[in-house]
């Protein structure tokens, strides 16, 4: 939660009066736990719990990556009270969908023998453990090749067009497949994974104050 974006929304949101909330997963950032430990599941029952027993009222959601992910579930499941979506390269199903395609041969030798695998950061100088746990479980989590989630208000969909991580395609898919009124997919020329510069975030505030009816 203390990412460039977080932080960002953060502080805008502060400016503009406006309600805003942001946490770290179990075994992320400051909360307790082992990365290790974690799977799509256990990370789903932190943002519900949150959603349920902190946020009141209608909420605009915003998920970078494997939040997207995350906000999508919660556009399903508490249908009612999401009033539209910001997602940020976007990335439900990835573990078997985007990952699982790409492993090196060494990697799926690590899964199989020892059931993890330290795969090498784009963005921290350590490598962190993805585990066969994870990717078995977050079967059970998938949603592009089930019934759209519909959004009764607007979903924007940021993604760059040089994302290193989530292919623009799959992007495009999520678009086709998520409802609302409307959905926009905005691609972002040579934009990267963290879409994190200051045209960037520019454009994420853009998106948050068009959900919430700003003009």
């Amino acid at each position: 939660m203390d990412g460039g974006k977080a932080e960002f929304l953060h502080q805008k949101c502060e400016q503009a009066g406006m309600a805003f909330t942001r946490f770290d997963y179990g075994g992320h950032g400051l909360s307790g736990g082992a990365f290790a430990d974690g799977t799509i599941g256990d990370w789903y029952c932190d943002a519900k719990l949150i959603f349920d027993q902190i946020c009141t009222g209608p909420q605009i959601l915003v998920g970078s990556s494997m939040g997207a992910w995350m906000a999508l579930m919660l556009a399903r499941d508490r249908v009612a009270r999401v009033a539209g979506l910001v997602l940020v390269a976007p990335a439900p199903d990835f573990p078997r969908k985007l990952m699982l395609p790409q492993l090196p041969k060494q990697a799926k030798v690590d899964l199989q023998k020892t059931g993890v695998w330290y795969r090498p950061s784009e963005f921290e100088d350590d490598p962190y453990p993805i585990t066969a746990k994870l990717i078995e479980e977050s079967v059970n989590h998938e949603v592009l090749d089930g019934p759209p989630v519909r959004v009764d208000g607007p979903v924007t969909i940021l993604h760059g067009t040089k994302d290193e991580v989530v292919p623009l395609t799959h992007a495009q898919a999520v678009a086709d497949w998520v409802q609302g009124d409307p959905v926009t997919l905005t691609t972002i020329e040579g934009g990267d994974h963290r879409l994190s510069t200051a045209p960037d975030l520019d454009r994420l505030w853009q998106a948050v104050q068009t959900a919430i009816g700003v003009p």
